[in-house]
């Protein structure tokens, strides 16, 4: 299966439902190991788990583009319901924008069985982003341990201005947020 192909991605997602677990890698994922061209099967698996974005992302529109072990990269057009009182990307939005690429890429590095919550976050702000706009937000690690991982996601706005940096911490917890534990 070629990664690009359209109609195979559709049918990978149908396997892929946020109502089970994520797909398991072919291999225990390397922390500093990024993908290359013999990890094929691993680059869709990626892809759909990225595509199985919550439903808080999906409703302010982010459209997840690259997904790799290394980087998340994101588009999200700036509609008004993401708008501030002057028209510009609510700094509210861009921190959530870069929460979700934290904890996604989170989720792709983590080991499986793992769950993920935000423990920190950090926003400089440089450049207004007009509505009408479509951002670009490009995460990448800063730290990956066995107990936390620190990400910084650049959100980057349609002319090439840098628009804000977010830096965030994710704590990687032993089971995912909100599952029963076994006997309870």
């Amino acid at each position: 299966m070629r990664v690009g192909d359209s109609q195979n991605r559709r049918s990978m997602l149908v396997l892929f439902d946020r109502s089970t677990p994520a797909p398991p890698l072919s291999h225990p994922p390397s922390w500093n190991a990024p993908l290359n061209a013999d990890d094929t099967a691993d680059a869709a698996c990626l892809l759909a788990i990225a595509d199985m974005q919550p439903p808080f992302s999906r409703l302010m529109g982010t459209k997840i583009i690259e997904a790799t072990r290394d980087q998340v990269v994101a588009e999200v057009l700036v509609r008004e319901e993401l708008t501030n009182r002057n028209g510009g990307l609510h700094g509210g939005a861009v921190m959530a924008i870069a929460d979700n690429l934290g904890g996604t890429a989170t989720f792709l590095n983590m080991p499986e069985g793992a769950g993920t919550t935000t423990i920190e976050s950090k926003t400089n702000f440089f450049a207004a982003v007009p509505f009408g706009d479509t951002v670009r937000a490009e995460c990448t690690p800063l730290h990956r341990g066995r107990t936390t991982m620190v990400w910084q996601t650049r959100i980057i706005r349609g002319d090439g201005k840098l628009a804000a940096i977010v830096t965030q911490t994710q704590l990687i917890t032993r089971s995912q947020i909100g599952t029963p534990r076994p006997g309870s």
